[in-house]
């Protein structure tokens, strides 16, 4: 979980995943090379929309990586381990200076999109001046990683049980968004990450 900067328009100071806007570079056609066990059809089945459904998950991979310093990815077939290593990138993507292509086709980093399954489809009703669509996914965190916020969007990085982030909520600790507070109930219903992805089923819609 990521706690957004206070100073943020949007649900500030709540505590979310990883996430932002798709951006129009997480769809260049360059990236479909560096993309492991997924290219744009199957994704785009796998998320019910025409086309187009690949640049999701690079975004939730982007993103991951800009604000919690995760990164999905491999070289020379390994699992990356060291995050840290691509630390300029991180911070070149937060400045709007580079783009993911640009550390896949420099370092030679495949995005590890056979690890990252769609987890829920979240819509803002109609009436609120700002709407969103949203998208969540869930990936078994890379071993060895060590993640940490950004400093800039969130202000505070932790690792807890999903039933304890909604018990804390319960105790007004933590400040939740609905769509984040149904994705932790049923993220709490598994006792493993293996029960996640063995589910294969998200929250409501």
């Amino acid at each position: 979980m990521l706690q957004r900067t206070h100073a943020a328009v949007f649900s500030p100071g709540a505590h979310v995943f990883p996430g932002g806007a798709l951006d129009p570079e997480d769809r260049d056609p360059g990236l479909e090379t560096w993309c492991d066990g997924l290219d744009d059809a199957t994704a785009s089945l796998a998320l019910g929309v025409a086309s187009g459904g690949l640049g999701y998950y690079v975004a939730a991979a982007r993103e991951c990586f800009e604000e919690a310093g995760l990164l999905l990815g491999r070289r020379q077939g390994e699992l990356v381990t060291d995050a840290n290593a691509y630390s300029e990138y991180r911070d070149a993507l937060n400045a709007g200076e580079c783009a993911l292509l640009d550390l896949c086709a420099n370092e030679g980093v495949t995005l590890a999109f056979d690890l990252l399954m769609p987890f829920g489809h979240w819509i803002t009703p109609v009436g609120p001046p700002r709407r969103f669509d949203t998208r969540f996914f869930v990936a078994p965190a890379p071993l060895g990683q060590d993640p940490s916020h950004d400093g800039w969007e969130t202000t505070e990085g932790l690792w807890a049980r999903p039933r304890d982030v909604l018990a804390a909520s319960e105790r007004g600790e933590v400040d939740l968004i609905e769509p984040t507070w149904h994705t932790l109930r049923a993220l709490s219903e598994c006792e493993t990450v293996a029960d996640v992805f063995a589910a294969e089923a998200g929250p409501v819609r």
